[in-house]
């Protein structure tokens, strides 16, 4: 667990084009995956169900919520201790599933999605316990004042148990805009295996994001005992627009979209530009969704509004891979470096964003545009994978920093449950003071493995001093590893089929074989025009792909002015268009120039793109003007 994270903001930027890696290299990214998400049930709080793999943990909790008349039960500890933090939590639970939305198919495929979504609704389950009313929400259980005064396993516990809330008189919006962020996200996960408990997520979404927006104010300022640990420094706008981000992508409803557009400049949205991803700092990951829409062509009249949310987004990946104009620090081994607590969670998060911003400029055929020039998207992977080989051994100590994953990685991590003979093994009772005698102070190695845990990683320069102790470089979280599945999946799964501005698909939990169909390839051929005038309108189709039994084209449109003189105005009809469009800003039932173009001049063209999974869109002008 931990504190801080500060804010930092300079210059804009904007997008272009291309391809994607293979990975050969000496790391198995599947193991790592299956381990990364084996952690979380180590984590886990509450009545620990007949299928739990981690056998060395029991029940525990079962009496949270019951003082203040509420079934508090389950949920997940945040880290080394036995507290259970809202924020971190939901935010894990975010991450947990966006690395789903992603790359489910790649889970799938090795085995592990359904692994993944049970971790995913052991925190659901919990969120939804914790909302008994529309305006009401429990943002922890515990604290960890008397928590860090006891070294006990969680099936021991004798510490306060009390449960915190934030409510009308006592607001949370960062707490209940994480929250609702979480919930929206995974009633994605949910929509096709579990459409009831999908729904059901998404109706405490819209309640969540509700409560949040209308009763304004910082959790920690009602749930004071957080102030320590988990302070929210960044404020709630962030996890207002993170909310609205996500449930804009789990409903499609406009009013999230019109949210992100109305608000982007006064919440900060399209101003700050950021090095950090984290808990408390969610702009870089919004900034990356409401880039995704506009790739989308699904901005509108906000197009000019999400151009700088987009610009923003791009700031944060030139600095991450160095070409930008406020560099993320590295270590002299390569590593990105914040801070000496838990610097690894910012590798994994800034990893994750890299990684699905490589993938959606790829998509979208644009390269990434740095203050040093036009980037190719595949940076943005390496970057990812540089820093996830690091974790897992190729750094100058030659130490896996993930738990039970290579032959050396730490072995006396500060975990109370890691470091304490299992209960099963010995079920005398462990108390606080005994558990610092005995187990915190020891010198051996944890007893209990704790498999797949990200720790809390070196310092500046590489080094790591392995003692239960060093809170700050051998604790884990479970912030470290949600981000890290999805990048450990796309790895395993190699360099093909990734096409993620397509409309999100759910990811199906047992992996289904599919035939593969014969299809009739369209034809290039010009588009339809009703009229005949100085605008040519040319379209081809430049690739295709199979994905889930069904081929996709993208289609490239040439919109040219054959006129003499300067075209002002242009108004294009487009009908059976049946997926996403990118290069054009929508305009009530046509589409006009995209936001970067005012007029075409004489003899120039302008392009945009779409993808669908039949023949060509028919595309044709409404009306135009020439100056």
């Amino acid at each position: 667990m931990e504190k801080l994270t500060q804010l930092v903001s300079m210059l804009p930027l904007f997008f272009l084009l291309l391809p994607s890696l293979s990975f050969a290299g000496g790391h198995d990214y599947g193991q790592a995956l299956s381990k990364s998400i084996m952690f979380f049930e180590a984590q886990r709080s509450g009545y620990l169900p007949h299928n739990q793999r981690v056998s060395w943990r029991s029940h525990s909790g079962l009496q949270d919520g019951k003082a203040s008349g509420v079934d508090l039960v389950g949920g997940y500890y945040d880290a080394g201790d036995n507290v259970k933090f809202g924020l971190p939590m939901a935010f894990t639970v975010t991450m947990m599933s966006w690395s789903i939305i992603e790359y489910g198919k790649q889970m799938a495929s090795s085995g592990e999605l359904g692994h993944a979504m049970e971790a995913v609704k052991w925190g659901t389950d919990y969120f939804i316990k914790a909302h008994p009313q529309p305006n009401l929400l429990y943002g922890e259980v515990g604290d960890g004042n008397t928590d860090h005064k006891c070294w006990q396993r969680p099936e021991d516990m004798t510490t306060d148990r009390r449960a915190y809330k934030v409510d009308p008189s006592n607001p949370g919006s960062d707490l209940a805009g994480e929250t609702a962020a979480a919930m929206a996200a995974a009633s994605i996960v949910f929509r096709r295996s579990n459409p009831a408990y999908s729904r059901e997520l998404l109706r405490h979404a819209y309640e969540l994001f509700d409560f949040a927006d209308k009763y304004r104010g910082k959790y920690d300022s009602s749930i004071t005992v957080a102030q320590k640990y988990y302070r929210s420094i960044s404020g709630y706008n962030d996890e207002l627009l993170w909310a609205a981000a996500w449930l804009y992508q789990a409903s499609n409803n406009q009013y999230y979209l019109d949210y992100l557009g109305r608000n982007g400049d006064s919440m900060g949205g399209t101003g700050w530009q950021m090095t950090e991803f984290s808990w408390d700092v969610k702009y870089p990951g919004v900034q990356t969704l409401v880039a995704k829409f506009l790739m989308q062509g699904k901005a509108g009249v906000h197009a000019p509004v999400f151009e700088k949310y987009l610009q923003r987004s791009e700031y944060f990946m030139c600095s991450c891979i160095g070409k930008g104009t406020r560099n993320i620090q590295k270590t002299p081994g390569g590593l990105i470096y914040r801070q000496r607590w838990n610097n690894l969670q910012f590798a994994t998060s800034s990893s994750f964003l890299a990684t699905v911003y490589s993938d959606y400029l790829a998509s979208s055929g644009r390269n990434l545009k740095c203050a040093s020039g036009n980037v190719p998207s595949s940076q943005l992977l390496s970057f990812a994978k540089s820093q996830v080989d690091y974790i897992l051994g190729d750094n100058p100590r030659a130490t896996s920093y993930m738990v039970g994953y290579g032959n050396n990685y730490p072995q006396r991590v500060h975990h109370r449950g890691s470091s304490i003979v299992s209960i099963k093994a010995n079920p005398n009772f462990v108390s606080c003071n005994g558990g610092y005698a005995t187990w915190f102070s020891s010198k051996k190695s944890n007893t209990n493995i704790l498999t797949g845990a990200i720790v809390g990683g070196p310092d500046a320069y590489d080094d790591f001093a392995d003692e239960r102790k060093n809170y700050e470089q051998t604790e884990p979280a479970t912030y470290n590893n949600a981000p890290l599945i999805g990048v450990l999946a796309r790895l395993s799964g190699g360099h093909g089929g990734y096409n993620q501005l397509l409309p999100v698909a759910e990811p199906v939990r047992k992996p289904v074989v599919t035939k593969q169909h014969s299809f009739t390839k369209p034809k290039t051929i010009p588009s339809p025009a009703s009229w005949s005038g100085p605008i040519s309108i040319q379209q081809k189709m430049t690739s295709s792909w199979v994905a889930n039994g069904r081929t996709y084209y993208r289609y490239s449109t040439i919109v040219t002015n054959k006129s003499t003189k300067n075209l002002k105005s242009l108004n294009l009809s487009i009908s059976k268009l049946y997926g996403p469009i990118w290069g054009l800003t929508k305009f009530g039932d046509s589409y006009t120039f995209p936001a970067w173009i005012n007029s075409l001049s004489a003899g120039k063209s302008l392009e945009f793109v779409y993808i669908h999974s039949t023949t060509p869109a028919d595309v044709s002008v409404a009306n135009y003007s020439l100056a």
